[in-house]
């Protein structure tokens, strides 16, 4: 074969395997670029599917993604290569507006001489992966809230059963204690393996069982003002300390103060209040001033998934009420609402303070 004949073969595979890479980036669903400090120089019809942008109409966003490349250049000439490759996250505007969230990753491209004049990008959209972490995180919270409910009540049953079983002998008490011994080892495994960052912030060991009742008013109410700054709280004649499940009980004072404010006007009053019960036990009351429930519904909203009719576009998943009420079951307690003299809504957290046996617990 003639040499004119080995460099048109040449060209002929040239052309075929250009032609190859034509029709790879007409299909790749890989959104790419390639550019230099001027500006985009190159930009794969993927962009165009997924963005709708094309070479001519992205250039003026590239301006600001490219304003670094430069510096990036003159860095890699000095002999700096920690920057050869860059990974970042930023929302970009889509071409009809909306705005996308992207990961871009860009490669500085070798020159034959070996000088770097340009780099190559890659554009991924994380809309979907973004939406499956949300839905992951929904199912793990869901997933981890329906194990441990269950697991509470044991828990709580357990503790009430030690706590007002004074005549039971020491062989049935120690039952007790290992029913409450087996649910906290299944309450950390599900920490450790559904909230992993839960295990390093509290450990393993079992927390405590009494708290101040003002504290845990004082608390509640503190964090709720950061959502509603009119929310008063009036301290009546408490104990010092009560027995229960302090994680527990800041779960229900949490559940009907976001019910408050979620369901009322922002300009609207939160009261809440705590003291002894007229008929025995301890009662923390939260009285709002909005709409409140209808009638035909109010003996239904303690119900799992139940969402009332003012529920409207407002987020939730009807667990929360129906979580706490079974909290307060298990200390022996309850959860009731009733429509306020004067409109809106009170809710009643009603704690027993003293065992079967008259020995008080605080």
């Amino acid at each position: 074969m003639t040499r004119a004949a080995e460099l048109e073969a040449m060209l002929i595979a040239a052309q075929a395997e250009m032609q190859r890479c034509r029709e790879w980036l007409a299909y790749s669903e890989e959104a790419s670029f390639t550019a230099d400090a001027a500006g985009l120089i190159w930009l794969s019809p993927a962009c165009a599917r997924q963005f709708g942008y094309t070479l001519a109409t992205a250039q003026a966003l590239a301006v600001p993604l490219l304003a670094q490349l430069p510096a990036r250049l003159a860095r890699y000439a000095g002999g700096d290569a920690t920057r050869w490759q860059v990974r970042r996250e930023l929302e970009l505007p889509h071409a009809d507006g909306h705005p996308v969230s992207v990961e871009i990753t860009t490669t500085l491209l070798p020159e034959t001489d070996g000088s770097v004049r340009r780099i190559h990008g890659i554009v991924r959209d994380l809309t979907l992966a973004r939406e499956l972490a949300l839905q992951q995180k929904q199912f793990t919270s869901m997933l981890s809230h329906e194990f441990r409910t269950p697991l509470a009540v044991i828990d709580g049953a357990a503790q009430l059963l030690e706590m007002t079983g004074t005549a039971h002998d020491e062989s049935t008490r120690k039952r007790y204690r290992k029913i409450q011994t087996a649910a906290d080892r299944l309450l950390a495994l599900l920490d450790e393996h559904l909230t992993p960052e839960r295990m390093a912030e509290i450990g393993r060991v079992r927390q405590p069982d009494q708290v101040a009742p003002a504290s845990l008013l004082q608390t509640a109410v503190q964090q709720a003002a950061s959502r509603r700054s009119n929310i008063t709280l009036a301290l009546g004649n408490l104990p010092a300390q009560i027995r229960c499940d302090p994680a527990g009980m800041r779960l229900c004072l949490d559940v009907v103060l976001d019910n408050a404010i979620k369901y009322t006007p922002a300009t609207s009053v939160i009261e809440v209040s705590g003291q002894m019960a007229a008929g025995g036990g301890l009662e923390m009351l939260v009285r709002d001033h909005g709409d409140g429930v209808a009638e035909s519904e109010l003996g239904r909203i303690f119900e799992k998934a139940y969402r009332g009719n003012n529920a409207g576009q407002i987020a939730g998943s009807g667990l929360g009420l129906y979580m706490a009420s079974a909290v307060l079951e298990v200390h022996g307690g309850s959860l009731t609402a009733r429509h306020a003299s004067g409109g809106g809504m009170e809710f009643r957290i009603w704690l027993p303070i003293a065992s079967q046996t008259g020995k008080v617990l605080a």
